[in-house]
């Protein structure tokens, strides 16, 4: 039912819903689900292209079985508490991590991403990772490094101190939307010779002019948030 937990029936209807090309919101609106829901359900099962109902129902029921026994307690290292409510968090910290793997993210790398985004101190060392995910180091170091090459982390070295830590910090997203622009940018400039070499007056020419336009104002929409939020943190001395 509506607000309940994802029936077979319903997972049937996802797959043939997403085999016929229909989005995350139809979907949802369909079996009466907000779409994260369903975006939630399908990136976490396969994703839109290797999505299949019985793989993920019995996915589903694998988790609820491990959910229900004894899980050992990973060592929790003190991020200052303020009151928090620790189920909350996790709770949070799930569903960010699942936003970012709809975004695109490998799911390792969106784990530790949120993992270190939630802390107050915004780093964590590899063997913090290790504990608090109760993953490899070989998986924190190849999603460290994937994050690293993204610009979404950076490594510090503590002076006279072996061990590195792994930092985000408040530019994370204005790193990502620079890389947005500058992708932008490079469609705008291939769109606008496209328009030009298949010429204006013909539909094609016509087709590629119109997709400049509008890369050009989501540049130029960009740049002034950009620009925006960086007067924003001068005004607040950060």
């Amino acid at each position: 039912m509506p607000g309940g937990r994802l029936t077979g029936q319903d997972r049937r209807h996802i797959a043939t819903w997403l085999a016929e090309g229909l989005g995350y919101a139809e979907i949802g609106r369909r079996l009466g689900r907000p779409a994260s829901t369903i975006m939630r359900e399908v990136t976490r099962n396969g994703g839109p292209s290797d999505y299949g109902a019985d793989r993920a129902h019995e996915a589903t029921r694998h988790r609820a079985r491990r959910r229900k026994q004894p899980q050992p307690q990973s060592p929790q290292i003190p991020d200052g508490g303020h009151g928090r409510d620790p189920q909350a968090v996790q709770d949070f910290t799930e569903s960010f991590t699942d936003l970012l793997v709809g975004q695109g993210l490998p799911r390792m790398a969106a784990r530790v991403l949120a993992c270190l985004y939630v802390t107050d101190a915004g780093s964590l060392t590899a063997a913090d990772l290790v504990q608090r995910l109760r993953i490899s180091p070989a998986s924190v170091s190849h999603a460290v490094t994937f994050l690293e090459q993204q610009g979404m982390l950076r490594r510090e070295r503590t002076p006279g101190g072996r061990r590195e830590r792994y930092v985000t910090d408040d530019d994370i997203w204005l790193r990502s939307i620079q890389a947005s622009v500058q992708m932008n940018e490079a469609l705008t400039a291939a769109s606008q010779r496209g328009g030009e070499i298949l010429g204006p007056g013909t539909p094609a020419g016509a087709r590629f002019e119109t997709a400049a336009e509008l890369l050009l104002l989501v540049s130029g929409a960009l740049r002034q948030a950009m620009e925006q939020w960086r007067q924003n943190m001068a005004a607040r001395g950060r």
